[in-house]
């Protein structure tokens, strides 16, 4: 890893069911369209709520991916 550089992205996963899934589909989203992940950092969990129901897992992740040279 010397002289590498790497660029640091937050995104929100969301999921009905559970924060683990959110924090995968995160990820996998992400995924797609940047190269090269390095490290996923989940930094928040919380929920949206409807009517004193739980509607959606929300999971705020930290990404990190190397430049090229």
């Amino acid at each position: 890893m010397p002289n590498s550089v790497y660029k640091i992205i937050e995104v929100v996963g969301t999921s009905p069911n559970s924060w683990e899934e959110a924090a995968k589909n995160a990820v996998q989203t992400a995924g797609a369209s940047v190269r090269d992940l390095r490290v996923a950092e989940i930094t928040k969990l919380d929920m949206a709520m409807a009517e004193n129901a739980i509607v959606a897992y929300r999971a705020r992740v930290t990404l990190s991916f190397k430049y090229d040279r």
